[in-house]
């Protein structure tokens, strides 16, 4: 991976949740709501608002190396609908009785979180964002197993979100509005609109009059719906499939841009995980669509198929990380 990392520099103007949200005309009383629910701290201190408590990830010993009896999967709250949960943990018992091997699922807040576990060797593989990939390729060589088809693709977009009858209907046009980010390490909650903005001319501090950080596409898809923000960034799979389950919070917003495809979110490993393990993992990921009880989880996942993928299809995640400046180890 290229040296240069991208990523927003830490914010000049970051206040405390309470005092940024204090200063949005006409939100006192969605405040008071979020932070009775906040409870995590982004880097760098920049204004935050968690929407809701998430599952937190179950507590696995910490190790130099992955545990070689039992497996570990770990997916962030970011990028999956809360109702998925119970299907990943499905998902982790059928890996571990494939492979005889003890199994458990772990969810993580953060995708920093996530790749922290992977990092310690207390996760052996996960599901992570592209963009949490490409850092964490960097960081410590994280490995890509596999990536999943959705409905016969592996790109996804990240979409432009305002409420449905708002007036705005471009970029341009958020100057002075309120926005929300998702997770620090997010591609289509974060990367993707720095690098718009940078291309703008621009800094989230110029162009927005505040931001905060939501940590879910489900809760800024929320916050757009409830006129908490003007506007927000999400992954297009996870608007597509509230749409499709006919979301009342998705029914009052609208997509008014949406991005070039990006190589969809993949299934990575701790790039010491033994050898074998590795290769069996991969071969069970990719021939899990034909098996019985393999293809209803992944129906119920709304995956088609487990297919492999190269490094080289998130180069332009790379290059947008570069154009925002993000250094290694800031993200």
């Amino acid at each position: 991976m290229n040296t240069a990392r991208a990523g927003l520099e830490p914010s000049r103007r970051s206040l405390s949740p309470a005092k940024a949200w204090h200063r949005v005309t006409g939100l006192a009383a969605a405040v008071a709501f979020l932070v009775v629910t906040a409870s995590c701290a982004l880097l760098d201190r920049e204004p935050e608002i968690d929407l809701s408590a998430r599952p937190q990830a179950d507590q696995v010993p910490m190790s130099a190396e992955p545990a070689r009896d039992r497996l570990v999967l770990a997916v962030a709250a970011v990028n999956s609908p809360m109702s998925t949960f119970e299907l990943y943990a499905d998902f982790a018992r059928y890996l571990g009785k494939r492979l005889g091997m003890e199994a458990k699922f772990v969810s993580g807040k953060t995708y920093s979180e996530i790749n922290s576990l992977l990092r310690s060797g207390d996760a052996t593989l996960a599901i992570v964002c592209s963009g949490a990939y490409v850092y964490g390729r960097e960081e410590f060589d994280l490995e890509l197993l596999a990536a999943p088809s959705v409905r016969g693709q592996l790109v996804y977009y990240s979409y432009l979100i305002v409420h449905k009858d708002s007036p705005i209907a471009a970029w341009p046009q958020l100057k002075g509005r309120t926005f929300a980010f998702t997770d620090p390490l997010s591609n289509s909650g974060r990367i993707v609109p720095l690098y718009q903005i940078r291309q703008m001319g621009e800094t989230p501090e110029s162009l927005f009059s505040r931001y905060i950080f939501t940590y879910s596409h489900d809760y800024s898809i929320e916050a757009v719906a409830g006129k908490l923000v003007d506007a927000a960034s999400v992954d297009s799979l996870v608007y597509d499939f509230n749409v499709r389950q006919g979301s009342d919070e998705a029914a009052k917003t609208k997509v008014i841009w949406s991005s070039p495809p990006f190589a969809i979110n993949p299934v990575v490993v701790n790039p010491n995980l033994d050898a074998r393990l590795k290769a069996r993992l991969r071969t069970l990921l990719l021939e899990m669509h034909d098996d019985p009880e393999g293809r209803l989880i992944l129906d119920r996942l709304t995956i088609d198929r487990f297919t492999p993928i190269e490094d080289g299809a998130y180069d332009s995640i790379r290059y947008m990380m570069q154009a925002v400046g993000m250094q290694r180890g800031t993200p």
